[in-house]
């Protein structure tokens, strides 16, 4: 099962009033440090503040006004939590909100701002999980998985698709990798739209499950992550897992201290405010886990909520 070519293009024209078609923009000095063309996909500037309103939006609009009587419902540390809660507050209906005690405080707020209704829960997937069920059963709400959902992976696709349209000659594209809904639709609109583009993911080296997974090509869970990017903690999904095994060229790893240090290149030299799971990327590349030399490479910056009184580098004034 995975969304066919025209399903993310309906998802394209479904989104289209109600999120950012965002810019690509591109930096000469970080194009110089690593001999190549990279086009950054600024996710950081949609709404809510993450490429999560895309496929939220997707799968809360295809949704019958009798489906949504009750609402809907997920568990979310943070950037599908308030995307779900922003594209449900613009149906007028309820969104129930399952987030871990550790989730990023913006983004607990975010969801608060956006009308989202919040229940706690210990930070495992376990207890996300039991406790959804316990919401749903109390409120009947419509669950939408945070990425093992083929109307979310259509939704996420078309971030991919808009970078297609608009830079030709892609060689690469690279997206971080958590859950795998991102991943799944971008390699899906490489294959859809793309010309012989090679799809590589990137995933923090304190959370490999996907890269172990798919070394491996059997399904490893995440078990006890650790790392800064808060948003590449879960494991793959059913659906997740078999997109990425047929249509992913390669999954890298990387430090955490690659990346901070991509996250601060890309403040520092780009002006623009990214979360340390859109860094992961470019981290792989300052770590020399491919070459980019002579290459035109996209890179999906995930998201932008980051907690500016929590930041993983220290700044002076």
């Amino acid at each position: 099962m995975l969304p066919g070519k025209a399903s993310v293009v309906e998802a394209a024209d479904r989104i289209a009033p109600y999120i950012h078609r965002t810019p690509v923009l591109t930096c000469s000095t970080i194009n110089r440090m690593f001999g190549g063309e990279i086009f950054f996909k600024c996710e950081n500037f949609q709404k809510a503040g993450a490429f999560k309103s895309r496929g939220a939006t997707n799968a809360v609009f295809q949704l019958s006004d009798t489906e949504i009587q009750r609402g809907v419902a997920t568990h979310s540390s943070g950037n599908h939590a308030g995307a779900l809660a922003l594209a449900a507050s613009r149906r007028g209906i309820k969104a129930n909100i399952v987030m871990p005690e550790n989730s990023s405080r913006i983004k607990i707020l975010a969801v608060e701002s956006y009308g989202g209704l919040i229940t706690r829960c210990k930070p495992t997937l376990a207890a996300r999980e039991e406790t959804l069920k316990e919401v749903i059963s109390k409120t009947g709400a419509v669950e939408i998985h945070p990425y093992n959902d083929l109307r979310i992976i259509a939704g996420q696709a078309t971030a991919a698709k808009e970078m297609i349209e608009e830079v030709n000659d892609l060689d690469l594209i690279m997206a971080p990798v958590g859950g795998g809904g991102l991943l799944s639709g971008t390699a899906l609109s490489a294959r859809y739209f793309g010309k012989h583009i090679r799809v590589i993911a990137a995933e923090p080296a304190g959370a490999d499950d996907a890269f172990r997974s798919f070394t491996s090509g059997t399904f490893i869970p995440s078990v006890d992550p650790r790392t800064i990017a808060d948003g590449l903690r879960t494991s793959l999904g059913s659906l997740t897992f078999p997109i990425i095994m047929e249509n992913v060229d390669d999954i890298v790893t990387v430090s955490e201290e690659g990346i901070i240090e991509a996250m601060r290149l890309i403040w520092e030299r780009m002006k623009i405010i990214v979360e340390p799971s859109s860094a992961v990327p470019l981290a792989a590349i300052i770590e020399n886990k491919l070459n980019i030399s002579g290459k035109r490479t996209g890179i999906i910056l995930s998201g932008g909520n980051v907690d500016l009184e929590n930041l993983p580098f220290k700044t002076t004034v």
